[in-house]
């Protein structure tokens, strides 16, 4: 059986990820297998590579009726203190700056990772700390909304329950890492300090084992939202009782949006059969495995089973793209509009040159190609392409 497609129009995927430019064939190609209209790129800053960023800004300038920019922060300066000895002076502006130039670019979100745990063991620094402060104040005001990724799965933190694809990638945390509700009591206390947040939590904000809770948490914060993002033990959660899972499904059909953290990278085949298991599980009342398609971060058929919650299609209109469409392109009165902002080149060059000044003051050198010759940083590249538009 081939990947499953789904019925719905005009699918807004809320969480994808761009890798190199030259991925750009490579992601609308898997636009086109997918079915997705448009796409959110969660573009997560690599200070040390200048990577993540520029190539989303670069897709938006080529294709800006189809990819909406979510920018994350560049911590160059705090991570150069505990990074190997930086070969320069490293200075990266406030997070509060960052937020302005994120909107003079164009913009339209942020994505935070600042909460998942292997960032708070490389950046070491509380979310309620007083080096965020500043950029939750400015971020409240100008209103922009984000995807934050906040916590992991809840079996990482015990060793016999993680599975091997995440110890592979460093995601298992022992009694030495932050612990799981501790994160929840920091954003709790962001969203006490700054409730005009708009926020859309990802991968269900690793609430999918305890849908009371989740419930509770979205009663308690009116502009909150979850994303569908896998994580794949969010699919089997819900699937121990599908009926409950539909029923709040319904309940907060404003407040849940598409996402399947595809990459450009993936091929096209994996990235519609990670889409279709998503859309399957929405639209039908099957109960299925996972396909032989699947990338390896769903795991295999035989690690559990999915029962389709078969939602309304009133419900599916919006959480396939209705809501994200209301929060990603809403005017500062909360006018909704169906377009990504537009970019303002100049502003975007004047970015991507930054960035690639921070990846090397921090690495010493631009970066190098597979046989050690000295090569432009993606940085560098997309501030180019740029300019030639």
């Amino acid at each position: 059986m081939g990947a499953w497609a789904s019925k719905s129009k005009n699918i807004l995927d809320s969480h994808v990820h761009m890798g190199p430019i030259s991925d750009e064939k490579a992601l609308l190609d898997i636009c086109a297998a997918t079915g997705i209209s448009r796409m959110v790129l969660v573009a997560i800053q690599d200070a040390a590579t200048g990577d993540g960023l520029p190539q989303a800004l670069y897709m938006k300038a080529r294709h800006p009726e189809k990819f909406y920019v979510f920018a994350g922060l560049n911590h160059g300066a705090r991570l150069a203190r505990v990074l190997p000895k930086a070969a320069g002076e490293v200075s990266t502006p406030s997070l509060a700056r960052q937020v302005d130039s994120f909107v003079e670019m164009g913009c339209d979100g942020i994505k935070m990772i600042e909460g998942k745990p292997t960032w708070r063991q490389t950046l070491d620094i509380p979310v309620t700390d007083p080096y965020f402060e500043p950029y939750w104040t400015r971020v409240e005001e100008v209103d922009l909304p984000l995807v934050w990724h906040v916590n992991d799965p809840e079996e990482f933190w015990d060793p016999e329950l993680t599975p091997e694809w995440a110890k592979s990638r460093g995601w298992g945390y022992g009694p030495e890492d932050v612990k799981k509700e501790d994160l929840y009591a920091e954003v709790a206390e962001v969203l006490r300090r700054h409730p005009g947040l708009r926020v859309v939590f990802a991968h269900f904000y690793f609430l999918s084992a305890d849908l009371p809770r989740a419930s509770r948490f979205l009663d308690e914060h009116p502009r909150v939202n979850l994303d569908l993002t896998p994580g794949i033990e969010m699919l089997y959660n819900i699937s121990r009782d599908p009926e409950a899972g539909r029923e709040f499904f319904i309940k907060y059909a404003d407040r849940i949006v598409f996402g399947t953290d595809i990459w450009s990278g993936m091929g096209t085949a994996a990235a519609a059969e990670r889409a279709g298991i998503i859309y399957r599980w929405l639209e039908s009342g099957d109960t299925f495995t996972v396909g032989e398609d699947a990338d390896f971060l769903l795991g295999g058929p035989e690690d559990g089973v999915i029962r389709g919650m078969s939602l309304p299609a009133d419900v599916l209109a919006k959480i396939h793209g209705g809501n994200m469409t209301r929060l990603a392109a809403a005017d500062p009165e909360g006018r909704p509009g169906a377009a990504p902002k537009p970019l303002d080149l100049a502003a975007c060059i004047a970015q991507c040159e930054g960035i690639a000044a921070i990846a090397e003051a921090i690495s010493g050198q631009s970066a190098a190609d597979p046989e050690g010759r000295p090569a432009e940083s993606e940085a560098a590249m997309v501030a180019r392409a740029l300019r030639k538009m």
